[in-house]
């Protein structure tokens, strides 16, 4: 039976309620001392909104947990999409000053090297889309921990532990992947049984996210934070509190059914809070797509059975028309707008005050970062 650690929390006590939360599932049989750890945070934007990105209080958890536990090599990473910037988001997400004082390096995905990889496992996507797996050579027999946000997803309903793995397992053109995204999560889970020795994610609901997932979303303050080995069963878990039932979730359903994890909530061990407790906890979230989200998945589907069109739209210089209306949309006309009101108010709140707390730190000089293909 999978253990899946469940706590409520407070901007009070959050920080040490990291330190409880990883004890709760034993973490330090997952993840061994003597490797590496890859600290794979959570970029959905490179500016800062509420339950998009890894929280500095989630990192600031995390971190403390690993360094009174005697954690000594680790690193924290992060890729690039089309539309976000490592170190920006780095910088807006105030990041940084927590990792300079813990003395952990910073490394954009974008500049290490990757290699092709020959998964033993059966892929169900991959192949097809990609052609071929690459992965960072860096990852292999590393631990890594997963910081995602208890949010909902225009692509996957909802998105936890596993499609945290996207950003670190397939570069820039990734969106390829929205042809078949469950499959691909799927996929991507059973790539990481292969190259890590160890598989922990941590999950923040302090603030979660509503609606038009990954990006655009109403903020809610759960209180809550999760924690497990077993990616498929914190996700199941996160799932079932936001109001969904998991295994009508195609990603979850499919893990599940393939021997990845368990997505059964009856088959779940809960620590932390009792059966009761959990029964009773329901967001009663809503997922719903942004303009962009819809879109996307209109024009994908359409020219889908149409080679010719499809690779002229997404693997030819017209994608950037698609990349320049996701950019005008997202940062010149939502964020400027809706986004900042939706800021203001969530500022009020005491996780919102908590992260005015945090600093920025000085802005970052980095050299350019390598620019993927994105075709």
């Amino acid at each position: 039976m999978s253990k899946v650690a469940l706590l409520k929390t407070s901007p009070e006590t959050v920080i040490d309620d990291y330190y409880k939360l990883m004890h709760l599932t034993d973490y330090e049989k997952s993840l061994s001392k003597q490797d590496k750890t890859v600290l794979k945070l959570n970029l959905s934007w490179t500016l800062y909104y509420p339950a998009c990105s890894t929280p500095p209080w989630q990192l600031e958890g995390v971190l403390n947990t690993l360094k009174k536990d005697d954690y000594k090599d680790i690193v924290a990473v992060e890729n690039q999409t089309v539309v976000t910037h490592p170190w920006k988001g780095a910088y807006y997400n105030k990041w940084l000053p927590l990792l300079k004082e813990n003395e952990i390096d910073f490394q954009p995905l974008t500049d290490v090297e990757w290699e092709t990889h020959k998964p033993k496992s059966e892929m169900l996507a991959m192949n097809d889309i990609f052609g071929e797996v690459l992965v960072p050579k860096m990852f292999y027999g590393s631990n890594v921990v997963h910081f995602p946000t208890v949010k909902t997803h225009g692509h996957t309903t909802t998105t936890g532990a596993m499609k945290n793995a996207f950003g670190g397992l397939i570069p820039k053109y990734r969106h390829h992947a929205h042809k078949k995204i469950h499959e691909v999560l799927v996929d991507l889970l059973a790539i990481q049984k292969e190259i890590h020795n160890g598989i922990f994610s941590v999950m923040d609901g302090g603030v979660c996210g509503n609606g038009a997932g990954p990006r655009t979303m109403e903020p809610y303050c759960g209180n809550i934070i999760l924690a497990s080995e077993d990616q498929v069963a914190i996700d199941a878990i996160a799932a079932k509190i936001m109001g969904f039932d998991p295994l009508k979730i195609n990603y979850i359903k499919t893990a599940h059914d393939r021997g990845l994890g368990i997505g059964d909530v009856d088959q779940i061990e809960i620590v932390g809070m009792d059966n009761g407790d959990l029964k009773n906890l329901n967001f009663k979230f809503e997922t719903s797509r942004s303009p962009v989200v819809k879109w996307d998945q209109r024009i994908r589907k359409s020219t889908m059975n149409i080679k010719w069109l499809h690779h002229l739209l997404f693997n030819s210089p017209i994608f950037k028309t698609f990349i320049f209306a996701s950019e005008f949309y997202h940062d010149k006309l939502w964020y400027p707008t809706t986004g900042k009101k939706k800021i203001k108010e969530f500022k009020k709140t005491e996780w919102g005050q908590m992260f005015n707390k945090y600093p920025y730190g000085d802005f970052p000089e980095y050299k350019e970062i390598k620019n993927w293909d994105p075709y």
